[in-house]
């Protein structure tokens, strides 16, 4: 990601619910495209296809709930694992998607970002990363951010490999560092933590995702198979994330 001055970080004020006050910044773990697939007798890539076109409905009701900041787990560092095939077929669904939704997201005046570590991907597909990055740079409606061959732990890693060289390089003092430092190191540098984690499919756990980023994020385990996730649910959920009293450690009176 290449530098740019952080934006501002406030909720987006674009909002036609009264009296609403949910999350600026939401994060889904989009699980359950293959789970969603077998039940009905498909494949596993049907299910993530299903996923993609589901992206755009989420997309597309984040201004009416105040939502700037989108960021969805797309791939992460632990999916090369899978087969062969799935891999391959994901790769062609993410070139596929930036190809078909690139100028109507930039019409709507959405950012786009990519975080990960993309020297494992391929070239056409980063070339087409960087596309999309630079068509949508100015936009401001909404941010959303795709987290593409991410992990938590490489991210932090890579971080600290980039800070330890700015000490050896005598840019920063060990003194120095403290836990604003880090940050200014992460993919996620011009982004605002994360208000609401929401993971779908009935998993409660967090697996590799925004682990320093969510450290006072709250949290929302749902049992609701990505592709059937709708606009509707994630009202009802920011509803819910609105009435929640949230202290950040200090005890309200």
């Amino acid at each position: 990601m290449p530098n740019e001055p952080a934006h501002d970080l406030s909720p987006s004020q674009e909002t036609a619910v009264p009296g609403f006050a949910g999350p600026g910044h939401v994060a889904i773990i989009m699980d359950g495209n293959g789970r969603w697939a077998k039940a009905r007798g498909r494949p596993r890539l049907f299910g993530h296809h299903a996923g993609a076109q589901r992206v755009r409905e989420v997309v597309e009701c984040c201004p009416r709930l105040g939502i700037k900041y989108l960021t969805i787990f797309a791939f992460s560092t632990e999916n090369w694992k899978r087969t062969q095939v799935e891999v391959a077929g994901l790769m062609s669904l993410f070139r596929r998607y930036i190809a078909k939704e690139l100028r109507e997201l930039d019409a709507e005046q959405v950012r786009v970002r990519f975080i990960g570590d993309r020297v494992r991907l391929d070239q056409k597909l980063v070339k087409l990363m960087d596309e999309m990055e630079e068509v949508t740079r100015n936009n401001d409606r909404v941010h959303l951010t795709i987290a593409l061959n991410y992990g938590a732990r490489d991210e932090v890693a890579r971080a600290t490999r980039r800070l330890a060289q700015d000490v050896a390089d005598g840019v920063l003092l060990p003194e120095h560092v403290d836990e604003e430092t880090l940050p200014r190191y992460l993919d996620t540098r011009v982004l605002p933590d994360p208000d609401l984690v929401i993971r779908t499919s009935g998993e409660a756990r967090i697996s590799n995702f925004l682990l320093w980023q969510s450290a006072y994020s709250e949290y929302e385990f749902i049992d609701t198979l990505w592709p059937d996730f709708t606009a509707a649910e994630l009202e009802r959920l920011c509803r819910s994330y609105g009435a929640r009293d949230r202290r950040f450690g200090a005890v309200t009176t």
